[in-house]
């Protein structure tokens, strides 16, 4: 729950850019950010900075409310957690939930019997079917306080021939666990299935608190709606289907939760698939052995070295920075794992380079997290959209100066926003905290934990760090021991991490890696350096026009190789873009492209649409 801090005022006020002035225990505004004091009336709107209450004393206007109210109404931010739990990122739909558990239809019943599921549990779980479809099973999926959030539907009789989807949702549910009302309050253990059918299965067996994921083995939307519940247990058996070797949402979950892990035994699963067909074939007592003899996660950091597995270095997942002759170079694109650091001067694109980065980073399906020590959020946003949309779907108009207003059309950013809502995430930085350092790192382990990023940007190292100026306080080995936390994430949760520092402004080594501003250890702990700049002055002119910039790859420690003669990068004013030879300009990002989701529409009442 928000708890109103004075600070947080002061904040609001200078992100919204507001003259103020402090008189008693009010923050007077020069003019209200509602009506503005319709242009004649000064001072009239006040936050009390005991209990962050705000009002506006103008007749035509009389606005009152909170910090939550202005949080909602301006976008402003609150802080991470408060943000998610007052003024959610995505509007999810809201169901009446029933006043009655609902009674499973014969045929859903006489179906989950054939399944080997049982009729106490089809009632439990308040299985049933449509009323004129009897063929399509209807899942309802109630949080941990009874409502319902989600609803998913099956067809017991789906042909691959005829037959689009054999299962499907209600559009803009709020996807969580199937299974969390039944659980008990015991918090002891949870079960982990696939499929609501194999968590059915496990119940079957008389085990609680089974749950399923409301759509597959990837599909991972649940987490930032569960999180909290889930933590609350104090181990999770992974009871995933297991295919070619491999148990399903075995490694996610053991990345994303802290509790302890385990999961069913390889053997257990009787050359069977998932909990379902262990059912069928071996009966309820196969799935108790299979739950009670589930292992732990072996400890990590410990195991024989004859143990390690051989990898091809080159094979390694890789994500593709967008510039096809460096990507060429690290044969495939920016490894995972590891500390990438792009320097350069101030001014010469290295935040550019690393936004397209990571909208190239997005756009090949992983989530990304930035912090931009040096631009108000909503510029970052600005410029990043920009570098999405292209040149050809930016509009430019002439104003009265003589210069060039450019902006994305309303549509086109909803659409922009929709494709990365889920994806892109990034730090508030407008809160001050006694200990940013600290506060920005478990931010991150946090968000890798939570949301699945798996690329963060640091735009730079020293706004990051935020380093104490207390007597004694030695800088540089904090910026090495900031520098090594963040290679402990990477490779931890094999993420990648762009780290932007300055170079320093006299620096005349030829060697980037000695150039960077600060300690040593920034560049000695990163697995890939990359210099980002203009040329030098024999360069400009001759091989380089003034507006190109240089990359070069100074540090390459998983394949070695370097380009210390530098890739040439053109700038595109209109669209923010930086392209080298072979690259495309006007590469088209996938917010304008369906994801494929199969969902239906029902009728806008807020009835359960399945009574």
């Amino acid at each position: 729950m928000y708890e109103f801090n004075p600070g947080d005022a002061m904040r609001f006020a200078r992100w919204y850019g507001a003259r103020t002035r402090q008189i008693g225990d009010e923050l007077r505004f020069a003019e209200c950010p509602y009506c503005k004091g319709r242009g004649h009336d000064k001072d009239t709107f006040s936050i009390n900075l005991n209990t962050g209450q705000f009002k506006c004393l103008r007749a035509g206007c009389g606005v009152t409310g909170n910090m939550l109210t202005l949080s909602r109404d301006f976008d402003f931010s609150l802080g991470n957690e408060v943000d998610e739990y007052y003024r959610p990122k995505k509007q999810y739909r809201s169901f009446k939930t029933p006043a009655e558990p609902i009674k499973p239809k014969e045929p859903a019943v006489a179906y989950l019997e054939s399944r080997g599921i049982s009729a106490a549990v089809a009632e439990q779980y308040e299985i049933t079917t449509l009323e004129k479809q009897q063929n399509i099973l209807v899942f309802p999926f109630y949080d941990e306080t009874g409502k319902l959030r989600f609803i998913k539907y099956r067809k017991t009789d789906f042909d691959k021939a005829k037959d689009k989807n054999k299962e499907w949702c209600e559009k803009d549910c709020r996807p969580i666990l199937f299974g969390m009302k039944q659980c008990n309050d015991k918090f002891d253990r949870l079960i982990l299935t696939e499929g609501q059918l194999d968590s059915l299965s496990v119940a079957t067996a008389g085990i609680e608190n089974a749950v399923s994921v409301p759509s597959g083995a990837k599909g991972f939307t649940w987490v930032p709606y569960c999180y909290n519940w889930v933590s609350k247990f104090e181990e999770i058996i992974v009871f995933g289907d297991f295919e070619k070797n491999h148990i399903t949402l075995l490694e996610e979950v053991a990345r994303r939760f802290p509790c302890r892990i385990k999961h069913v035994r390889e053997a257990d699963y009787r050359n069977c698939k998932d909990a379902n067909e262990m059912l069928q074939k071996y009966g309820t007592e196969c799935i108790r052995h299979a739950v009670e003899n589930a292992v732990y996660l072996p400890v990590n950091h410990v195991l024989p070295l004859s143990e390690v597995e051989n990898v091809n270095i080159y094979e390694l997942e890789k994500v593709k920075s967008g510039i096809s002759e460096l990507d060429k170079m690290l044969y495939g694109g920016l490894p995972f794992g590891m500390v990438c650091v792009i320097a350069g001067k101030r001014g010469d694109g290295k935040s550019t380079l690393a936004s397209q980065i990571i909208a190239r980073v997005i756009d090949q399906g992983y989530a990304a997290f930035t912090y931009s020590g040096e631009l108000p959020n909503y510029l970052y946003k600005s410029w990043f959209d920009f570098q999405v949309a292209g040149r050809h779907h930016i509009v430019e108009n002439q104003t009265e100066y003589g210069t060039v207003n450019r902006f994305i059309t309303n549509a086109n950013q909803e659409l922009i926003n929709a494709w990365y809502q889920e994806k892109a995430f990034i730090y508030d930085n407008r809160i001050v905290e006694n200990d940013e350092k600290e506060d920005l790192l478990k931010s991150i382990e946090r968000s890798i934990q939570q949301y699945g990023v798996r690329v963060v940007l640091i735009d730079n190292l020293m706004t990051a760090m935020y380093i104490d100026e207390q007597r004694g306080s030695d800088r540089y080995e904090q910026q090495g021991q900031f520098v090594r936390n963040l290679t402990k994430l990477a490779i931890k949760y094999n993420c990648l991490i762009l780290l932007l520092a300055h170079q320093r402004k006299n620096g005349y080594s030829t060697d980037i890696n000695d150039e960077v501003s600060g300690s040593g250890d920034i560049t000695n702990l990163a697995g890939l350096t990359i210099g980002y700049n203009r040329g030098n002055s024999d360069e400009i002119g001759k091989s380089m026009s003034a507006d190109q910039r240089k990359l070069i790859v100074a540090k390459n420690r998983l394949f070695g190789k370097i380009n210390l003669n530098g890739i040439i990068l053109d700038y595109d004013e209109r669209s923010k873009r930086i392209y080298g030879t072979g690259d495309n300009l006007d590469y088209q990002y996938g917010w304008d492209k369906s994801d494929g989701f199969y969902s239906v529409d029902i009728d806008e009442s807020d009835e359960c649409p399945f009574k």
